[in-house]
């Protein structure tokens, strides 16, 4: 399982010239999910989004999480970050967990970032969104367990 994580000054996902979600600051989380993934790496990941400290303090240190700031999350499933670009110049989806494994593995990610008392939006699982976002910084991070 993949997070690319950015930090927002606010982002929103539109399906079919539609808004169908928006946060304001916070954090939009792009997840991949892997044939291989598992309840244990979607909590893991759940916990490490909520926890990293990732925005500045009066300091200038990055030294709070999102639940310090009182921030949201956007959470949109993202299928390509499962591709594999190692050979040639087409990505493989080889690696990429089916629909039907995939669906429940995101919902229950975004169960657990709720869970930690944070604001969560959505995208529309495997529908073709335009997501639009002012990266804060800019912060990207990607997030994996490694097994």
């Amino acid at each position: 399982m993949k997070i690319l994580l950015q930090r927002v000054k606010n982002c929103s996902v539109d399906v079919n010239g539609k808004r169908v979600s928006e946060i304001g600051r916070g954090m939009l989380a792009l997840v991949g999910i892997e044939a291989h993934d598992t309840e244990e790496e979607a909590l893991w990941l759940a916990k490490k989004t909520v926890n990293l400290r990732i925005f500045e303090d009066e300091a200038g240190k990055m030294n709070l999480s999102v639940k310090d700031i009182c921030g949201e999350i956007l959470a949109v499933s993202q299928f390509t970050l499962a591709g594999d670009t190692s050979r040639g110049n087409r990505p493989g989806f080889e690696t990429a967990a089916r629909p039907e494994q995939a669906k429940p593995l995101y919902e229950y990610y975004v169960q657990k970032l709720e869970e930690q008392g944070i604001t969560v939006k959505t995208g529309i699982f495997q529908a073709d969104m335009q997501v639009a976002l002012i990266n804060d910084g800019p912060v990207t991070f990607m997030l994996e367990r490694k097994k």
